[in-house]
């Protein structure tokens, strides 16, 4: 029986057509019990439907209570997200490093089961780095064998797993959605039918010829979004292409969520701000940049008609 690769959201369905969630990276820098609760509750309270948690550096089972219990509180549904570093590459043909990828992402499954969330993401086929060299046959065929094995396991938790291709500078083997579409058909041709692909349009605005063309470059299999500014600061105020953009869904038919994310120093862990870059300090308040996405990604889901709504 093929696989539903729709994200069976059980709280943001009933709402609207196309969820609207937002990263916990933009409320906190961990995932400890009062970090967790500010961001979930900090986003129930800007009006998303869920929250995409990425995964703790050591989730216990007090983690995982909290957690659930703060979204059944709230009503939020939850996605989980990971990106593999160079200690936990499998875009490699190092067993020892490969291996520890693997684990990594089976315990990211985990997490994301444990928790109630049916979807893992982000960059989980190479390692998120400025690579030295291209990839290579051997270290792309392990990550193809890996994703396989992994999304094997996934299948049987009800999970799905997204690939979010990333700009040259953070991985050297999907930079667009061509080149992912055609690394998912190769894991289909494997027996895969559980994994999605996921575009960043802060990565897309990068490498695509426009952020329309990627949506249709990634057609059915296009299942998660980010939606991030050209300058990963409060949406609306940069130079992507948003009317096309959210056209191009709508032409598509598209149905999965719009996760907006955005970056600060002045939020984020020193460690994670030099991972990405985040050198500028272009928003210092969650709170009112989470309320100014919600409102902006509304007004661009309403005149793109993709906004249905029950309330």
């Amino acid at each position: 029986m093929a696989f539903d690769l729709r994200i069976p959201f059980r709280r943001a369905a009933a709402t609207s057509a196309v969820p609207l969630g937002v990263h916990a990276g933009l409320w906190v820098r961990d995932w400890r019990p009062a970090s967790a609760r500010t961001a979930i509750e900090g986003s129930a309270a800007a009006g998303f439907e869920l929250i995409e948690i990425p995964v703790p550096d050591a989730a216990g089972a007090a983690d995982i209570a909290l957690t659930r219990a703060l979204l059944e509180d709230t009503g939020l549904d939850a996605v989980v997200s990971l990106a593999l570093d160079t200690a936990s590459d499998i875009n490699t043909a190092d067993p020892v490093i490969s291996a520890r990828g693997e684990r990594r992402l089976n315990a990211a499954v985990e997490f994301a089961s444990a928790i109630g969330a049916n979807y893992v993401g982000g960059v989980t086929y190479s390692a998120m780095t400025k690579y030295a060299h291209p990839a290579t046959s051997a270290s792309r065929e392990n990550s193809l064998a890996v994703l396989a094995r992994v999304a094997g396991a996934a299948r049987d938790a009800d999970v799905r797993i997204g690939l979010e291709y990333v700009n040259r500078y953070e991985s050297n083997l999907l930079n667009t959605a061509a080149q992912t579409a055609a690394f998912i058909d190769e894991l289909e041709q494997r027996g895969v039918d559980n994994v999605l692909l996921h575009i960043d349009t802060y990565h897309a605005n990068t490498e695509e010829l426009s952020l329309a063309a990627a949506v249709q470059d990634a057609g059915p299999l296009l299942g998660y979004l980010h939606v991030s500014e050209s300058h990963r600061g409060q949406i609306g105020t940069g130079s992507l292409d948003w009317a096309g953009l959210f056209a191009a869904l709508a032409g598509s038919g598209y149905r999965g969520p719009l996760t907006f994310e955005s970056f600060s120093p002045a939020i984020v862990s020193p460690a994670t701000r030099d991972e990405i870059g985040a050198w500028r300090t272009l928003w210092t308040d969650p709170v009112a940049l989470t309320h100014s996405a919600h409102a902006f990604l509304r007004d661009q889901l309403a005149a793109s008609a993709l906004l249905t709504t029950t309330t």
